[in-house]
């Protein structure tokens, strides 16, 4: 019964192998897979993937890397493609202000016009957020009004103030498989606080693999072990944790409703 509430199953990574990898997912456990679209070269891949595997969702947005390119007219295409049934959220959005692929202030607009958009069309957000922590509280901080579904913080690599701070804005907050590298005793920190209505797990495939495969291409059935990391640090067992993040995941993506989108 695991949840990979977020990989990116569409990108060129999993061309050769990509039918293997899901299936090796499924027979690992996983009950739901959220495969996440951040270009619009992605967007039709990734809506045909969830269309032929019922344990698969979808979630299309434009990322900050890609923020330049947001304009009204993508708006319009974006918008288009999230009315299909299987898309269940915008994202990942959001401010990277590390790599700053794209101008700080285009970030910026992209991020507020997808968040507007979410609210219109009632869908939750996946935010993108590195080194731009109180930017991103910023702008989530003045659009609370377009914040109706909720949302998540994928990813999570931010203190625990911050945690507080993003839970009090009605967010879920995303663990990664960095929780397993030994130095990171910050999200682990983070990881120990979080509400178990509020928690998910993810491993960012085919990025951020957990140990004993850091350094090489993540797969989604390796969020069980993120998940026995989670358990270890909460101290439940891992039965009860798998069981609290599906109704999460559930809560916040399929409207409470399980499988009958």
């Amino acid at each position: 019964m695991y949840v990979d509430s977020h990989c990116h199953l569409e990108i060129e990574d999993f061309d050769s192998d990509r039918e293997r990898v899901i299936e090796e997912g499924l027979g690992e456990g996983l009950t739901y897979m959220l495969t996440v679209g951040t270009e619009e070269r992605y967007f039709r891949l990734a809506t045909s993937i969830t269309e032929s595997h019922p344990g698969i969702y979808g979630a299309l947005g434009v990322h900050p890397h890609n923020a330049s390119e947001f304009d009204g007219a993508m708006k319009e295409r974006l918008n288009s493609a999230l009315s299909h049934p299987r898309i269940v959220a915008l994202g990942e959005i959001g401010l990277d202000y590390f790599k700053n692929h794209s101008p700080k202030a285009a970030q910026v607009y992209a991020f507020e016009e997808q968040i507007h958009l979410a609210g219109r069309m009632g869908l939750p957000i996946i935010v993108h957020s590195r080194s731009a922590k109180e930017e991103t509280l910023d702008v989530l901080g003045r659009s609370r009004d377009s914040l109706n579904a909720g949302g998540v913080i994928h990813c999570f690599s931010y203190d625990l103030d911050s945690a507080r701070r993003f839970l009090d804005l009605g967010f879920f907050i995303s663990i990664p498989g960095t929780i397993t590298y030994p130095k990171n005793t910050s999200l682990a920190e983070v990881a120990a606080f979080v509400p178990s209505d509020r928690l998910l797990s993810e491993t960012d495939a085919p990025f951020l693999a957990p140990n004993p495969y850091r350094g090489k291409r993540n797969l989604p059935h390796y969020v069980k072990i993120t998940v026995a990391r989670l358990a270890e640090i909460r101290k439940v067992n891992v039965e009860t944790l798998t069981s609290q993040i599906l109704e999460n995941f559930v809560a916040l993506f399929l409207k409470g409703r399980k499988g009958v989108l």
